[in-house]
């Protein structure tokens, strides 16, 4: 898939964890398995993932950003 195709919240949050392997590790070593394959295949972050994805990232990128349509802005947390 082509990066230009990408959710760029999306885009900057692979780029933080360290890459797709990287955020496919963590979500494995906390959550459940996931391969690098399956982070590379999203154009925007699952719903399910969308937590994970916050805490793998420290929150750098934020669930609003990744998902404004399930965590509109100014939501509690």
């Amino acid at each position: 898939m082509a990066n230009e195709e990408r959710d760029d919240a999306l885009l900057r949050a692979i780029e933080l964890a360290g890459g797709p392997a990287a955020l496919a590790r963590f979500i494995s070593e906390h959550y459940e398995s996931i391969t690098a394959q399956a982070v590379c295949d999203w154009k925007r972050c699952p719903p399910k993932r969308v937590l994970q994805v916050e805490k793998a990232v420290d929150a750098r990128v934020g669930r609003h950003e990744l998902r404004p349509d399930l965590y509109p802005q100014g939501q509690a947390a």
